[in-house]
């Protein structure tokens, strides 16, 4: 499982790995069938206690064309590196997936993650920006 999180060939690996094994202890803990707000909070306090430097709910703008639609939260920002969105779902589904990589282009960040704490085994996915080199 360790290959699986912390992996040379993605970038910033160390702190994808630390922020999933922060992800790991609150899904060992508290299991899953609570509400996103309940795992965003234990999170929380998971990777303060792992000294880990995040914004939550962090609100960006969304543009098109230069037009302004509004705002979006996204669940956290971790050292300025990474964007984490957070599900509470049965299944992760390829609108989790295109909603991360559109938060992850709105934020203009190169690598996020998306956590699922809704499944009975915490499921995770590295995002990258499209076009970023691995």
């Amino acid at each position: 499982m360790t290959s699986r999180i912390m992996n040379a060939e993605y970038p910033l690996s160390e702190l994808t790995g630390k922020i999933i094994g922060c992800a790991m202890e609150v899904h060992r803990k508290l299991g899953n069938g609570f509400q996103e707000s309940i795992y965003q909070r234990a999170l929380a306090v998971e990777m303060d206690l792992q000294k880990l430097n995040f914004s939550k709910e962090h609100e960006m703008e969304i543009f098109y064309k230069g037009v302004y639609l509004g705002k979006r939260r996204v669940d956290f920002f971790i050292e300025g590196l990474i964007m984490l969105e957070l599900k509470a779902v049965i299944q992760l589904e390829d609108a989790h997936l295109a909603q991360a990589i559109n938060y992850l282009e709105a934020s203009k960040m190169k690598i996020g993650l998306l956590i699922n704490f809704g499944n009975r085994s915490l499921q995770f996915k590295r995002v990258m920006k499209p076009g970023s080199k691995r």
